[in-house]
């Protein structure tokens, strides 16, 4: 049996999220839940595009990636040359597997994109050089609203 605790729960108001943890080019990150508010396995924040805004390349190591969409329109770039895709609007979930190396981005050059992010252990990011935001310039342009 495991033995209750008495630790207090800890509230983080959506105005009072925190800068200060990874971050990646083209994608804010504000943190909710993690090491600062006394968290040790799990990281969860929000994450924002601002409209036509794309990440630089990155993946998050070891750690396992649940995403919710909130608003907006979201694509993933991903596989060999990230060749491979997946859209996503509001209500959307998806799965990044640990080492998976991504681009992501807001499909409209108007509205923003806000999502939320689930990682465990931690909010592990590496970013890493590469094609960067321009590698399916003339999709990416296609796609857009």
């Amino acid at each position: 049996m495991t033995a209750l605790s008495e630790a207090p729960i800890v509230l983080t108001r959506g105005s009072d999220v925190l800068t200060q943890t990874a971050q990646t080019e083209g994608a804010r990150r504000l943190l909710g839940v993690g090491a600062a508010t006394g968290a040790s396995r799990i990281w969860m924040g929000r994450v924002e595009n601002a409209p036509g805004e794309w990440s630089a390349p990155h993946h998050h190591g070891e750690a396992e990636t649940g995403g919710f969409v909130l608003s907006g329109r979201a694509r993933i770039y991903f596989g060999a040359d990230y060749s491979e895709f997946i859209d996503m609007g509001a209500g959307d979930f998806c799965f990044v597997p640990p080492f998976v190396p991504h681009i992501e981005g807001n499909m409209s050059d108007t509205e923003p994109l806000v999502y939320i992010t689930a990682r465990t252990p931690d909010n592990i990011v590496v970013n890493l050089p590469g094609p960067g935001r321009d590698v399916h310039a003339d999709t990416l342009r296609a796609g857009r609203s």
